[in-house]
């Protein structure tokens, strides 16, 4: 039976009388026959001036809402009371729930897009502007929030945007995402450096940054900074006092910052998670809100917001005056900071889970800031006499935004080089650095991420992102091994098996005692190391050392073996073998580990997921 694709696709479509802009781009890049390395870094140098301007823009709009609501509407309706001023967050949600009831959502997260740029579909429209927007109102209007969110999605948008339009490869995809992404942080927090490594770190996952994909994202992100600067300004984001690490001994104490940032990364995430199950009404006792209609949503929290706000202006939008007010050693009472620390956790998972548009980068820094200054309180307050031999509260203020910037998103290269691009100040890089790896490390014990895509990637398997766990848990070891390995005695000399491995052309091979019980599995990387200890010995006869003529195969091959069982989950035996970096896995059954069933391989498990997406995709079509 032929298969053919629905009737809709096999429609002839005439060409546009008027070529699209898309077009003439395309036309025009294929026009001047560029090589593909240049035509990718004329696409950064695109990418980084398109997102330069949108960020630029973007911080005019929420300088002109936060102007129009909290200046001019507020000089009108204040004479009525101080209690008007929780109507600024409460219209904002108003706003902004229109807005919601009006396009249903604002496109794509940045999680969404990269699910997109590594094979998977991309779920909704495009809507960058419209994102922009909303987001403006949101942190114009005062929802506790950042603008570095929106500015990184401005840029990932318009970096898959041109991908779409040029129909580039996966790879291709990939990296102008994260160029865009890249461009995008720098243009927002004037920091080209924290934004190249956001985008190599948390964006594309590098684990080896390739040469040609940092130029890209270093370019994009230049370009983005620079028209950003020229917009808004060079000055750096905070301002710093003078102050100074005054002892070595002082380390111990950014430690005990360090487990105090993770401590409050976890619960600023949680919080959020939870909120965001609250408005779904996922959570015993606020049922009732998955009942209310979505676009509803933001008017309540901004309701709750606005009431906070009476007492407690302080948690209002972005927070960087407070956060600079916090560097520069204004005298905030310990009660205050941790009042703020617990308000702002609170009022920023609401104003996320309602469905106020903003990032969460600013409100992580504005914790980090309240904890390192209510810290270094409480030191001075449990030992009068340490303040001599420790810097003062802005110092810890400083390295606490980086520790829970960190333990947040779990990027400590990005949060450190951030820092230090926002306030300029490399006095402190030790005690930042001690507290960051800490933060990270304990969120990583804490919480840790598990996670079997990235796995997959690295074994090569190219297949939409949200179809790659439900395979690898649907399928059995059984169903992807080779049931056939290869298998050689122990007593094998190492020539005579690198000649089988040669004619079987296989990577491996299983070591079999006498009573063919498995003791052990050889790789061509065991032979080839051994065996090149042989080139040394020009003449192959008596001058080759006895030890290496009589070398057998269970002298060389890998005797500590990890198992993979024929009915446990693909999942656990690819989380198993990536763990230990291994390529392979012995199959056995669980009550006799001697008894060999197959052999699990890296290059077998990449086929048998293919095979099942093909199998599921034949099926919806007979059907």
């Amino acid at each position: 039976m032929t298969l053919l694709p629905p009737t809709e696709l096999r429609k002839v479509t005439e060409p546009p009388v008027f070529p699209t802009p898309s077009a003439r781009l395309t036309h025009l890049v294929n026009r001047f026959q560029l090589s593909p390395e240049t035509t990718v870094l004329f696409l950064a140098v695109l990418i980084g001036g398109g997102t330069g301007m949108g960020v630029v823009t973007f911080h005019y709009l929420i300088e002109l809402i936060h102007h129009l609501m909290l200046e001019n509407l507020m000089g009108a309706i204040g004479v009525w009371g101080a209690w008007t001023l929780a109507l600024v967050p409460t219209l904002g949600g108003l706003i902004v729930g229109l807005m919601r009831w009006r396009t249903q959502d604002f496109g794509p997260g940045l999680s969404s897009l990269i699910a997109a740029s590594e094979g998977g579909e991309i779920k909704g429209q495009l809507r960058p502007v419209t994102k922009m927007l909303a987001a403006s109102v949101s942190l114009g209007s005062g929802a506790s929030l950042g603008p570095e969110g929106p500015s990184v999605e401005i840029g990932a948008n318009f970096g898959m945007l041109l991908s779409l339009i040029l129909q580039v490869s996966q790879d291709r995809q990939r990296l102008l995402l994260g160029a865009g992404a890249a461009a995008g942080l720098a243009a927002g927090f004037n920091a080209p450096i924290a934004g190249v490594f956001f985008a190599l770190e948390v964006v594309m996952g590098a684990t080896s940054f390739a040469t040609s994909a940092v130029s890209v994202v270093l370019l994009a992100a230049v370009v983005a900074a620079l028209i950003a600067q020229i917009g808004l300004g060079a000055q750096p984001a905070f301002a710093l006092p003078v102050y100074q690490v005054r002892s070595p001994l002082e380390l111990p104490l950014y430690l005990g910052l360090g487990l105090s940032a993770s401590v409050v990364s976890l619960a600023y995430k949680q919080s959020i998670n939870w909120a965001k199950a609250c408005f779904a009404g996922e959570v015993p006792g606020f049922n009732f809100l998955g009942k209310i209609p979505q676009p509803i949503h933001p008017i309540i929290g901004g309701v709750i917001i606005g009431i906070v706000a009476l007492q407690f202006p302080q948690i209002l939008g972005i927070g960087y005056g407070t956060v600079q007010a916090m560097l520069q050693d204004v005298k905030f009472s310990l009660d205050l900071l941790l009042i703020l620390l617990v308000l702002k956790l609170l009022m920023t998972a609401i104003s996320s889970g309602s469905g106020f548009v903003g990032g969460l980068f600013a409100p992580a820094m504005f914790l980090g800031a309240s904890l390192g200054s209510a810290y270094a309180k409480i030191l001075m307050l449990i030992a009068p006499g340490i303040s001599e031999y420790m810097a003062a509260p802005p110092a810890y203020a400083m390295v606490g935004m980086a520790a829970v910037l960190a333990g947040s998103v779990r990027a400590p290269l990005t949060s450190i080089l951030m820092l230090f691009e926002l306030t300029r100040d490399y006095r402190i890089v030790l005690p930042l650095m001690a507290a960051v790896g800490l933060s990270v490390w304990l969120v990583e014990r804490m919480k840790p991420v598990t996670n079997s895509n990235t796995n997959l990637q690295q074994i090569g398997l190219s297949i939409p992102k949200d179809q790659k766990l439900e395979i690898l848990q649907q399928v059995l070891v059984e169903d992807a091994m080779l049931a056939c390995p290869k298998k050689l005695p122990a007593t094998m000399d190492i020539v005579e098996a690198a000649k089988e491995m040669l004619g079987d052309r296989t990577r491996s091979a299983l070591v079999i005692d006498d009573a063919e019980k498995l003791v052990g599995i050889l790789s061509l990387e065991d032979l080839n190391r051994n065996l090149s200890l042989w080139q040394n010995y020009p003449n192959l006869s008596s001058e080759i050392p006895g030890n290496l003529t009589s070398q057998t195969i269970i002298d060389v091959c890998t005797k500590e073996i990890l198992y993979a069982w024929p009915d446990e989950p693909l999942s656990e035996a690819v989380d198993r073998m990536e763990v230990r970096g291994l390529y392979q896995l012995p199959v056995v059954a669980r009550d006799n580990h001697d008894q060999i069933l197959g052999l699990l391989d890296r290059e077998q498990i990449a086929l048998t997921c293919s095979l099942a997406v093909t199998r599921q995709t034949l099926s919806q079509l007979v059907n």
